[in-house]
């Protein structure tokens, strides 16, 4: 049994990696500095507007503890 389980991990790391070798497409320099430049920018994005609906909700919450206070 113990035999049988090296024999199935061992051939799982010799798939692995003939697959990873022969069937995936890496990206080029250019198209992962591209790729790169979208994720920045939209991580960028994001950040602002999760910026931006914490500070209204802040305001907000202000104003109307405010109305109490």
């Amino acid at each position: 049994m113990k035999n049988n389980f090296l024999t199935k991990v061992s051939n799982g790391f010799k798939e692995s990696y003939t697959e990873l070798v022969h069937k995936v497409t890496w990206p080029t320099r250019t198209e992962l500095a591209n790729s790169s430049v979208v994720v920045l920018i939209a991580s960028i994005i994001i950040a602002l507007v999760v910026w931006l609906m914490d500070f209204s909700f802040e305001n907000i919450m202000t104003f109307v503890y405010g109305l109490f206070y």
